[in-house]
C-alpha cells in the first residue's frame, strides 16, 4: 500500500511541481496530491497550467509504480515548472462515496456474520456499488438497511486514518474485508486503516471524509443478484454537500 501525499495533506489542493518526464497527452510530476485510483475507487482529475496555457487531468495510470497524469489534449506535451489544482468537489464526491461504502460494509459485516465484500466501484458521478458474499440473503433485506446507513451519516462520526502493523490483519476480524484481494503493506510494513469511531474499522487505501455528516444522504437505488452467491447494492449521492 503506498503511501501518497494526498493521504499525508488531505486538503492539499493546489500545489506547484516540475515535469520529470512528459509524452503527448501525459506528464509525470516531481511531486502531485492526486489520488490515483485503485481499489475500486477513481483517480482525481483537475488542472495543470504551464508555460502554453492550461489543460485538464483526466486520470491517473500507474505505470512500473510511476503516476503519469493523463491530459484531455492528447497532443499537449508539457515542460518546466507548472502549477497544479485538484478538482476539490470532484475529491469530496468521491470521499462521500468512499465513506458511505464503509458504513454499508459495516451494517452488512455486522448484521450478517461478518459477510465479505467480492467488488466494488466508486464513480465520478455520485453512483457506488459493491458486492458481498451473500448467497443466502434476500435484496429486500439489504434494501432495508438504507434508514441505518443514513442515521450514521447524520450521526457526525469521527473519521480518520491511521496505521498499524499489517500482522494486525491476520490478528483482527474484519480488518480486511475483501474475499479475495487484501490491501498490500506499505514498505515499512504497516496498514493504512480508516477507523469510523465505533462503527467501522478496516484497511484502506483511498480517500475520505473526516466526519460522516460532511455526507449528503445515500440511497439504496437497486439490489440485484449477481451470480449464484454475489448480491450486488448500487448507492447514490441524493446531493452534494459543499466540499
Amino acid at each position: 500500500m503506498a503511501v501518497y501525499l494526498c493521504h499525508e495533506q488531505p486538503d492539499l489542493y493546489e500545489f506547484e511541481a516540475e515535469v520529470v518526464e512528459a509524452r503527448p497527452g501525459a506528464v509525470l510530476l516531481s511531486r502531485s496530491a492526486f489520488h490515483p485510483g485503485g481499489g475500486g475507487q477513481v483517480a482525481d482529475i483537475g488542472v495543470i497550467e504551464h508555460r502554453g496555457g492550461t489543460v485538464r487531468v483526466d486520470g491517473v495510470s500507474v505505470e512500473e509504480g510511476r503516476h503519469w497524469h493523463l491530459l484531455d489534449d492528447p497532443t499537449a506535451l508539457l515542460e518546466g515548472a507548472v502549477a497544479v489544482t485538484v478538482d476539490r468537489e470532484h475529491r469530496h464526491r468521491v470521499a462521500q462515496l468512499h465513506t458511505g461504502t464503509h458504513l454499508l460494509n459495516a451494517l452488512v459485516f455486522e448484521r450478517f456474520s461478518g459477510a465479505l465484500v467480492t467488488g466494488a466501484q466508486i464513480g465520478s458521478d455520485g453512483t457506488a456499488r459493491m458486492d458481498f458474499d451473500l448467497p443466502e440473503v434476500a435484496n429486500d433485506e439489504l434494501r432495508s438497511l438504507e434508514p441505518a446507513l443514513n442515521d450514521l451519516i447524520r450521526a457526525g462520526l469521527e473519521v480518520r486514518a491511521v496505521y498499524v502493523p499489517a500482522s494486525e490483519a491476520v490478528t483482527t476480524p474484519g480488518l480486511v474485508r475483501s474475499l479475495s484481494v487484501a490491501p498490500p503493506p506499505t514498505p515499512d510494513g504497516m496498514l493504512r486503516v480508516i477507523d469510523v469511531a465505533g462503527v467501522d474499522r478496516q484497511a484502506c487505501g483511498g480517500t475520505h471524509l473526516t466526519n460522516t455528516a460532511q455526507s449528503a444522504p445515500l440511497a439504496l437505488t437497486k439490489v440485484e443478484n449477481k451470480g449464484r452467491r454475489n448480491r450486488r447494492v448500487r448507492l447514490r449521492l441524493l446531493s452534494d454537500q459543499p466540499a
